[in-house]
């Protein structure tokens, strides 16, 4: 049977409403945790330093919605000289009062073939467009590959370039959006045309946009969305959120900047590191431990089966031997 809101007076907008009041919660929420798990964060990164290998193992068993990111060639590197990894919710640290949603993910690394970065540093923004879109934004991080070992085959590099043409005509009061795309945003439109999705690096991840909205933006956007929400609280009647007349043109003009982003996920592939891989890295370190101790029991015990395949009490055995749990260090 479908429900009509006609039939009561309840509004669209009050539901709405409520809604975000319960997102208004859990905001609240993140801020008050960040700041009571962050000791234990950094009493955590002090213990793990001292653990050969602790970060390699957390990425080896990542779950699906990370893994299947990341490539042979990723999984290479990132398991034989990943040394660090560390989140921050930058915008609330020492006191700040921004959004708690908004974070920093740090890796680090050791000497490699790949790069001679040592620190690879992405941050997301959270934030909100007049249109109503609410979420994390970002901008490219360069990577100094070596010669010829660029996994992203120059995908990232073009990536940074049409960023910095970007904010160069943002300074030069230029604008950034419009139906004709610039040499460089064409050449990029090509070789992501040209670039299977499903071979894409996970370093590609690193030029991860999303939607333009400037930090100004989401400000003007959240002040006039608090104001609406009180307007009706108060009992009266908000504008349209449609009230904006160049909003569709702008919408056209985002779909199609949409075509130059080289990792369409990377606002979800952030969330699952932020929200699952950082925070139960343990979890995940002690099942690496638990997978490499069952395969050496399984190696151990067929090699003694093949020693003495006429022996029936190994044979009629009902259990096998367990190894003790390596210690971690």
């Amino acid at each position: 049977m479908a429900a009509s809101l006609e039939e009561t007076n309840v509004t669209y907008e009050e539901l709405a409403d409520i809604e975000r009041e319960f997102d208004d919660v859990e905001t609240e929420i993140i801020r008050q945790q960040v700041q009571l798990s962050r000791p234990l964060y950094e009493k955590r990164h002090k213990t793990v330093s001292q653990i050969p290998n602790f970060w390699p193992l957390v990425i080896e068993q990542a779950p699906p919605d990370i893994d299947e990111y990341i490539q042979p060639s990723d999984s290479s590197l990132l398991l034989s000289s990943l040394t660090s990894l560390y989140v921050t919710h930058f915008e609330v640290e020492n006191g700040g009062t921004g959004d708690p949603r908004s974070v920093a993910i740090r890796w680090e690394f050791s000497e490699n073939d790949y790069f001679e970065d040592r620190v690879l540093e992405k941050k997301f923004w959270q934030r909100r467009a007049k249109d109503g879109w609410t979420g994390l934004v970002s901008e490219p991080v360069d990577i100094k590959w070596k010669k010829g070992k660029d996994l992203t085959h120059g995908l990232l590099g073009m990536v940074k370039a049409v960023w910095d043409e970007e904010q160069t005509a943002l300074k030069n009061g230029q604008p950034t959006k419009g139906n004709k795309f610039t040499p460089k945003q064409k050449a990029l439109k090509s070789k992501i045309e040209n670039t299977g999705l499903g071979g894409q690096s996970f370093f590609s991840w690193f030029g991860f946009v999303g939607p333009r909205v400037s930090a100004e933006e989401s400000r003007i956007a959240t002040e006039k969305e608090n104001a609406k929400r009180q307007l009706r609280k108060a009992g009266g009647e908000a504008d349209s959120p449609m009230e904006d007349d160049d909003e569709g043109d702008e919408d056209e003009e985002e779909d199609d900047l949409d075509e130059l982003e080289i990792f369409p996920d990377g606002d979800t592939l952030a969330l699952a590191i932020t929200d699952d891989l950082w925070p139960g890295a343990i979890k995940y370190f002690t099942q690496a431990q638990e997978n490499e101790d069952l395969s050496d029991a399984d190696f151990e015990s067929d090699e003694d089966f093949g020693e003495d395949e006429d022996d029936e009490a190994m044979v009629d055995s009902p259990e096998r031997p367990v190894k003790k749990r390596k210690a971690f260090v």
